[in-house]
């Protein structure tokens, strides 16, 4: 005779990563401790939820945050990378908003968006958030997302998509679009995959998304992404993922849970798009390698941009 309902056991979460899923068989608790926010991150936050109170903002954050670990407990939830909203940080930001504020109908794509946190202040810093189109894995992190910023579909008028990147039905890789844009915007709110966007997308922002593929897997989004990439010069691809010196399968531990991830070194992911997704000369590649500290790990963190010439 079983001693429990099976209904009663621990449920156990297997994370999309790779080719084989990291498997986690108990979810470690949260740490509330490892909370913070810089005053820019608080100011905007406030603004985005309407919450003035900082100890009511923090039970809002953590409350989002409980549930976002258990539709999908990457560490970068656990440790509120989710606040941070790198690409705020990156050389190339300035420039990706005036795209969205002086380029009539640019797109930008936030591919990998967990709760949508960066495409949100995109939108708050002059991108108009219609022609905002947020992507990720998990249907629930789209859906928290209006509940992180207390939104709806009527009151945010971005567009919200969930799929798995390497779906050809989702997303096909096509030759970059060459010359100028010539088919129309197609309509945003009627979207179901990211195949209508070839060639449409002004801006593409892929925070924390390369690392959770394997060498070829990254070579076979590139093209994806590169398929999306508007023709026009000055259309980017930014991003930012752990990195090496030499490219290569490289050991990582995160809450006891031990797993390898692909790096690329800055002169082989420079080779990748300049060269091989892209024809030789296409595009200017921008690299940064930066060694960053995380729950105890030091790791280095390649930061990047594709530009159209």
């Amino acid at each position: 005779m079983q001693s429990a309902d099976v209904s009663e056991q621990a449920p156990t979460y297997d994370i999309p990563f790779g080719e084989k899923p990291i498997h986690v068989p108990e979810l470690p608790p949260l740490d509330p401790e490892l909370y913070w926010l810089s005053p820019q991150e608080a100011e905007f936050f406030k603004a985005a939820t309407g919450i003035d109170d900082d100890d009511e903002l923090r039970a809002h954050i953590l409350s989002v945050q409980e549930k976002t670990w258990k539709i999908a407990p990457y560490g970068c939830v656990y440790v509120f990378g989710f606040l941070r909203m790198a690409i705020v940080h990156r050389q190339e930001y300035q420039e990706v908003v005036k795209i969205g504020r002086e380029r009539e109908n640019a797109v930008f794509l936030d591919i990998g968006c967990c709760l949508s946190t960066e495409s949100r202040r995109v939108a708050a810093d002059g991108w108009p958030a219609h022609n905002i189109v947020a992507f990720d894995l998990k249907q629930g992190f789209l859906d928290l997302s209006h509940a992180f910023f207390r939104t709806s579909k009527e009151t945010y008028p971005g567009h919200f998509i969930a799929g798995n990147v390497l779906d050809p039905e989702m997303l096909t890789i096509v030759p970059p679009a060459r010359g100028p844009e010539s088919a129309p915007l197609p309509d945003l709110s009627n979207l179901t995959t990211l195949n209508p966007l070839h060639g449409h997308c002004s801006v593409i922002n892929a925070s924390a998304f390369f690392s959770c593929f394997t060498e070829a897997q990254q070579l076979h989004v590139a093209r994806a992404l590169a398929g999306l990439l508007s023709p026009v010069p000055g259309s980017i691809i930014t991003g930012g993922q752990p990195g090496a010196t030499v490219k290569g399968n490289y050991p990582h531990s995160c809450l006891n849970i031990d797993y390898d991830v692909f790096c690329h070194s800055p002169e082989s992911w420079t080779e990748l798009w300049d060269g091989t997704v892209f024809a030789k000369g296409e595009v200017k590649v921008s690299t940064r390698l930066r060694e960053i500290s995380m729950l105890g790990n030091v790791f280095f963190l390649l930061e990047w941009s594709v530009t159209r010439l």
